[in-house]
């Protein structure tokens, strides 16, 4: 019997004894990533994936640490607001890229200290849920289940929709219910059959009941960088802008009062219904940025909200202040 070809050897992010030890150098005792690469023999630029690979595989865990007076007043008057049982306010963050991280990282403490065991979680997708990754605390939750609220696309970017679900569930050792579908369909008598007869009426039937349903939003405009305006073709998104879009909530466009667009692309959209989300015993919207506020808005407008994740900027517009 032949035996069987070993692969190369993998690149040198992918070494777990050199990523944690240039982890532990980089927290622990505080040098710099220079100091690193010649402590480790490796390039500066190497030292920067080592620490974000251990970052990515939650081999280091980053805490936010709440606090300053602004930030909690800003909480307490998005609650007051809104409406909410909680609002979490990050720090401003000069981009959208770092809003996203920052927000993501607040999530993931939350998470962390909110889900108990068995619930049924329904989560969306993008980079913001991605990032709560990095400071989720590892922990089995018994008899819980990750429920994918949206289809996936063919070319799966970092975002991809039905990606933040099973990694969410791999890291609560929880069961994933996928949403086997793509984002977007070719017509409504597909979305209509995909739904009735190929079994994704058990995933709305759980949709209907969820204990958090957890999602991002997204801006509508010619800078946005949700997964939709890549999807959609440019001129129906041209159409969707000039009709009022503000708000993407996993690819379903919202007006700034929270009503879905009389399009026809919108009953393409491979999604629960929004009405599911709003029955769900906790709602919680994570999103950054002060773009994003007019969106945050209309989503809380649709499905409400419980818990708010978001930062100085979108929290500042949210309550006119900017």
């Amino acid at each position: 019997m032949a035996r069987l070809r070993r692969p190369p050897a993998g690149p040198i992010a992918e070494d777990a004894t050199l990523r944690l030890r240039a982890a532990w150098l980089y927290y622990d005792r505080k040098m710099t990533q220079r100091e690193i690469a010649e402590a480790l023999g490796v390039g500066r630029t190497t030292v920067t994936r080592l620490l974000d690979e251990a970052l990515k595989r939650a081999e280091v865990q980053v805490w936010i640490n709440e606090g300053g007076r602004e930030r909690t007043d800003l909480a307490l008057a998005l609650e007051r607001e809104f409406g909410l049982d909680e609002a979490i306010v990050v720090p401003h963050a000069p981009g959208e890229a770092d809003a996203a991280r920052s927000v993501g990282l607040a999530l993931g403490k939350f998470l962390s200290e909110g889900l108990v065991d068995g619930q049924s979680i329904g989560v969306g997708w993008g980079r913001t849920l991605t990032a709560s990754l990095a400071s989720l605390r590892p922990a089995t939750h018994a008899g819980a289940r990750i429920v994918s609220l949206c289809g996936g696309v063919i070319e799966a970017p970092e975002n991809n929709p039905t990606d933040f679900s099973w990694r969410l569930a791999s890291r609560l050792g929880a069961p994933c219910l996928l949403y086997p579908a793509p984002l977007l369909v070719d017509s409504a008598e597909t979305r209509r059959a995909l739904r009735e007869r190929c079994g994704l009426d058990r995933v709305e039937r759980i949709a209907g009941a969820l204990d958090v349903a957890l999602f991002s939003v997204g801006e509508v405009g010619p800078a946005s960088t949700a997964l939709s305006r890549a999807v959609m073709p440019a001129q129906v998104y041209a159409e969707l802008m000039a009709a009022g879009g503000t708000c993407d909530l996993m690819c379903n466009i919202l007006d700034a009062d929270g009503r879905t667009l009389d399009h026809p692309i919108m009953g393409c959209v491979m999604s629960v219904d929004l009405e599911a989300l709003a029955r769900a015993r906790h709602v919680v919207i994570a999103s950054g940025g002060a773009r994003r506020a007019p969106a945050i808005r209309a989503a809380i407008r649709r499905v409400g909200c419980h818990t708010l994740v978001t930062d100085e900027g979108a929290a500042l517009a949210l309550l006119g202040r900017d």
